[in-house]
C-alpha cells in the first residue's frame, strides 16, 4: 500500500473511532418490552412517588427490565462503567437527613426526578444523553425498575 493511501486510511480510521465510536458505545437503545401484568396497574395519571417500594414482585420485574433497558449505559447491577451515572447513588443525598419527615420528602423528590428523567430523557445542547422512554416503557415498568434500584443503593436508607 502506498504511503499516502496508508496515511489516509489511518486518518479515516481515527476519525471513525473519535466520531463514530462513542455513538456506537450506547448500542441499541430500542426499549425492550416489560411484562408488568402481575403488578397493580397504575392508570394514566403519573405517580410522583414509587408505589412499588419494597414490593418483591416489582423488584424482580424491575431487575429484569433494568438489565434489558438500562444496564448497557448505567452498568450491570446499576454499577456504572462511566458512560452514564451510577444509579446506586441516586438517593444518596437523602441518607444523611436525620428528620424522618424531611428524609421521606427527599426520597419522594428523588422519585419524581427519576421518573421525569426516564420519561423525558436527558438532552443537553441538542445532544441526546438518554432517550425518552415515555410511550415505550410503561409507568409500571419504570417504577418497578426504581424499586429494583432501591435495593442496589450505595448507602441504604435507615
Amino acid at each position: 500500500m502506498a504511503r499516502g493511501t496508508f496515511f489516509r486510511a489511518a486518518i479515516l480510521a481515527a476519525f471513525w473511532v473519535v466520531a463514530g465510536g462513542p455513538a456506537m458505545a450506547h448500542g441499541d437503545v430500542t426499549p425492550q418490552a416489560v411484562d408488568t401484568t402481575s403488578l397493580p396497574q397504575l392508570g394514566d395519571t403519573w405517580r410522583t412517588e414509587n408505589p412499588y417500594r419494597k414490593n418483591d414482585k416489582a423488584i424482580a420485574i424491575g431487575s429484569s427490565a433494568y438489565n434489558q433497558n438500562c444496564a448497557r449505559c448505567h452498568g450491570l447491577e446499576a454499577i456504572s462503567g462511566g458512560i452514564a451515572p451510577d444509579l446506586r447513588k441516586l438517593d444518596n443525598d437523602c441518607v444523611n437527613v436525620k428528620d424522618e419527615k424531611k428524609r421521606n420528602a427527599c426520597v419522594q423528590e428523588m422519585d419524581d426526578y427519576y421518573v421525569t428523567s426516564v420519561r423525558r430523557g436527558k438532552v443537553r445542547n441538542g445532544a441526546v444523553y438518554m432517550p425518552p422512554f415515555e410511550g415505550m416503557v410503561s409507568q409500571e415498568a419504570m417504577w418497578a425498575m426504581k424499586a429494583y434500584l432501591e435495593t442496589r443503593r450505595e448507602k441504604p436508607l435507615p
